[in-house]
């Protein structure tokens, strides 16, 4: 297992409506992380139960800093983890 498979919480509009809709948190994962390894690492974090586990490669940005070159950010993963009834993650 990879030391850390997920990397943050984030906190965006569309996670905030998921949370409230459908106890639904989206994290940024590890790029090379799957679905079973995800799963593991947020029920030991947070001490919840995970009912499934969605995940998506996001492309980075292309940027262009005041030059004709372009550049581009790391491409990431994000993985939408639904929980269990009843069962909350604590957002500090």
């Amino acid at each position: 297992m990879k030391n850390l498979v997920v990397k943050k919480l984030l906190v965006t509009e569309k996670g905030s409506r998921l949370k409230e809709a459908g106890n639904q948190y989206v994290f940024e994962v590890d790029r090379d992380a799957n679905k079973l390894e995800i799963r593991r690492e947020v029920e030991q974090r947070f001490k919840v139960k995970v009912q499934g586990v969605n995940t998506m490669a996001r492309r980075g940005k292309a940027k262009r800093l005041r030059t004709a070159s372009y550049g581009r950010t790391p491409d990431w993963k994000r993985a939408v983890v639904t929980l269990q009834a009843g069962q909350t993650i604590e957002m500090a």
